[in-house]
């Protein structure tokens, strides 16, 4: 039987106005109540209290995917998310992984809010390794009130030690997916057992769709971000090739034009110099310094440099200079250095580069120009030597209009040289020479000094450094006028050929400088400087002690050499003999009585006895 009573009815609208004003279970247990209103009413009780914190999951829901919305940075989105996902499930600790774009199927940690191990910050799982990797790999939520006892999952040696280190317990994780792709995991965990609802469960669901759009969104808008950046920076790249282009055209036109007005090395120099804002030295191929701007006396490139710059093609840096060869073809000219611009960008690097082709241009007219002067100081040098006393006036002129006084002392130098061609002998030549030509297949300078042999000397020296061949000398003179001058040339190739006989090749000479064998052939045979070159000190050594050596040193040799005869021509004791060649030795040097030197000092004794 129902009970009617109204105390029944009172209390059933008591119990129905303390639920519409929001009443707690006790409050509603205070009520006396029968047990079947009772019931009902916390039933209802429940059921409102559910609905209210549905109701304030999804308000929270709702306002954190409309922050994460508002945000662009993809670090801010990621901590946003774990910072949230802890909030809505009131989690000891939250984290979120992202899945490894290798083949592996990995999946990292890359955001914690509430952790405090380092190792548990640093975790890797491998695909279907633990509770986060079997999420990544099946795309589907995962809840466990006690991890490190629950066999379900995978376990590994370094998830246990981080979940360890962390003291976590219970765990909730659930996929970041975009469509059927898993980009990650969202996880919610506590340090002590706890079962996690299946309305925790789809509430965690629920954010980790709306963290994936964010998460997607916010790469999106970094990589749209990178990508203008770099288009940005493209076009600056092309707007700054495009005038270093026209800088370098405008450079090249303004070089290009100095050079074909007639510019000299200095000038081109100072252009190069004033574009780079450097210090700029031309060189030739030997290495001698045609002009120079804006800088101080530098050493030549080195050979590694020119090396390294001809197989590249382009500028090389050493030390603080760069150095570009001067090239027309695979033919070096010279070279080109840059100082004071240790930090060359490339564009001006180009920009050297291209006054290296500029420089290649004047090199190649001066050269052209030299090599119609060498041709027309090559022609008269031909014409002196072939007929001298056919018009000695027109090659008195001739020589006056190239600068040269045929007139005044000249020496007259015969070059032989193998490994070389006679042009580039003949072009090396002319640069130490007032005339320089060829003529009868060897190559003739005339230079203005009154020493031929020390001349003939250097030049071997010079120019077989230069050239890297040996190159041979015969030097006479100083002659005055077309016809002494061509005597000297006679005499000059005489004194080459007896380098060459006497085994001298690479060496410089004149007659003078080659004993007797000068002497026998030389055109101007000077008897009393042989004697005196070669007997000197001996004569000086009698004149000053009133002694006998050159007596001595006669007999000596006309007796073969024998102590004993020579003492009976002399009338001497041996010893004094002895005594007396020793003194001989000390003035004349330890080889006198070698055999060419024997020679020379025996031929002096007859020359000397024919002259007194």
């Amino acid at each position: 039987m129902t009970d009617t009573r109204p105390e029944t009815a009172t209390d059933a609208r008591r119990l129905l106005e303390l639920l519409a004003a929001g009443a707690s279970s006790a409050e509603l247990a205070r009520v006396p109540a029968d047990s079947g209103t009772m019931q009902l009413a916390m039933q209802i009780r429940r059921t409102l209290d559910a609905h209210s914190r549905r109701e304030a999951e999804l308000t929270a829901l709702f306002a954190t995917a409309s922050d994460l919305a508002r945000l662009r940075d993809l670090d801010a989105v990621l901590r946003s998310i774990v910072r949230r996902a802890r909030m809505l499930l009131g989690a000891d600790v939250s984290y979120l992984t992202l899945n490894d774009h290798s083949d592996d199927g990995s999946t990292y940690m890359r955001v914690t809010d509430g952790s405090a191990s380092a190792l548990f910050q640093q975790l890797r799982l491998g695909a279907g390794e633990g509770l986060g990797g079997l999420v990544a790999q099946t795309a589907r939520p995962y809840a466990t009130r006690d991890y490190p006892n629950d066999a379900r999952f995978d376990h590994t040696g370094p998830i246990d030690d981080a979940v360890n280190d962390e003291g976590l317990v219970a765990i909730l994780g659930v996929p970041l997916s975009l469509g059927e792709r898993v980009i990650g995991v969202l996880f919610a965990s506590e340090r002590r057992p706890r079962s996690f609802s299946p309305d925790e469960v789809a509430l965690l669901s629920s954010f980790a769709d709306h963290a994936a759009i964010a998460i997607d969104n916010a790469r999106l808008i970094e990589e749209s971000t990178a990508a203008l950046a770099e288009l940005g920076e493209a076009n600056e790249t092309i707007k700054a090739h495009h005038e270093s282009l026209a800088r370098a055209q405008d450079a090249h036109d303004r070089l290009t034009q100095l050079v074909l007005g007639g510019a000299d090395v200095p000038e081109v120099a100072a252009a190069v110099a004033s574009v780079l804002g450097g210090g700029i030295v031309v060189r030739d191929a030997e290495g001698t310094e045609l002009g120079r701007a804006g800088t101080g006396p530098s050493r030549a490139a080195s050979t590694r440099a020119l090396a390294a710059s001809r197989a590249a093609g382009k500028a090389v840096a050493e030390g603080d200079e760069w150095v570009c060869a001067v090239m027309a073809g695979p033919q070096l000219l010279g070279s080109i250095t840059l100082t004071g611009r240790p930090d060359l960008g490339d564009a001006d690097r180009r920009l050297f580069e291209r006054s290296s082709v500029v420089a290649a241009l004047l090199l190649l007219l001066r050269r052209s120009a030299a090599e119609a002067e060498d041709r027309v100081r090559g022609e008269l040098v031909a014409d002196l030597l072939t007929a001298p006393e056919r018009d000695p006036k027109a090659l008195l002129d001739r020589g006056r209009r190239l600068g040269v006084d045929l007139t005044a002392p000249h020496a007259v130098l015969t070059l032989q040289a193998e490994g070389v061609s006679r042009a580039r002998l003949t072009t090396v030549a002319a640069r130490r020479a007032a005339l320089a030509g060829v003529f009868a297949e060897q190559v003739v300078m005339l230079v203005a000094t009154d020493r031929p042999g020390d001349l003939a000397r250097r030049t071997a020296s010079e120019l077989g450094s230069v050239l890297g061949c040996p190159v041979t000398v015969g030097a006479a003179g100083p002659a005055s006028g077309p016809a002494e001058l061509a005597r000297a040339h006679a005499e000059s190739v005489r004194c080459v050929r007896a380098l060459l006989a006497l085994g001298r090749q690479g060496h410089g000479a004149a007659f003078g400088d080659l004993g007797f064998v000068g002497l026998v052939l030389g055109d101007r045979a000077d008897v009393e400087a042989f004697v005196r070159t070669t007997l000197g000190p001996v004569l000086d050594y009698d004149a000053a002690r009133g002694t006998e050596l050159l007596r001595t040193l006669r007999a000596y040799f006309a007796a073969g050499g024998n102590l004993t005869r020579a003492k009976d021509t002399l009338h001497v004791h041996v010893n004094t003999v002895a005594q007396r060649l020793e003194r001989i030795g000390s003035l004349l040097g330890a080889d006198w009585q070698q055999p060419d030197r024997a020679l020379e000092l025996q031929l002096a004794l007859r020359l000397h006895t024919l002259s007194s």
